[in-house]
């Protein structure tokens, strides 16, 4: 488990001010906090292309937004948290990482989220860095990923592996 508090604080310490997120189970938590959290403002929106369009003019106005979205809305490259749907399968099934040959049969598996077999490869084929976040102990990876996103001047996603609380 993953304390959605630590996440907000840690995301507070780097000065975020914009939560933009399309509301699910997995962030359910972590938008409650947010709501309740004086000076990061949650945005929920009904898609997740909405999300990075609303966080690119946040920035472009001189905000510092993250995106929130399941790894199935991951198409556009900003820093963003990224919900893993079906994470937990994997690990379960001794596929995590995944395997670097994916193919049909694996990917037809009916006791396997597909998604979440495609994430890493995905971002890897984009040159898109990430951090995983599995537990408490992981949640400075945030702060990682915002400095290495400063310093490559390019995306860097936080991929949340388990479930918050």
């Amino acid at each position: 488990m993953i304390r959605a508090r630590l996440i907000v604080d840690e995301l507070r310490r780097h000065g975020v001010t914009d939560v933009v997120g399309l509301p699910d189970n997995a962030s359910k938590i972590l938008l409650e906090l947010l709501g309740a959290e004086p000076g990061i403002r949650p945005l929920t929106v009904t898609r997740e292309g909405e999300a990075f369009a609303i966080a690119s003019g946040l920035w472009v106005g001189g905000r510092a937004p993250v995106v929130l979205v399941q790894n199935t809305g991951l198409l556009v490259p900003l820093v963003c948290l990224v919900m893993v749907r079906g994470h937990g399968l994997l690990a379960a099934r001794g596929l995590q990482p995944p395997p670097a040959k994916l193919d049909a049969g694996l990917l037809s598996r009916s006791d396997v989220d597909s998604v979440a077999l495609l994430t890493e490869p995905t971002l890897r084929a984009w040159s898109v860095p990430w951090e995983v976040m599995a537990n408490d102990a992981d949640v400075p990876r945030i702060g990682a990923a915002f400095r290495r996103a400063r310093e490559l001047e390019q995306p860097v996603a936080v991929l949340i592996a388990g479930e918050t609380s």
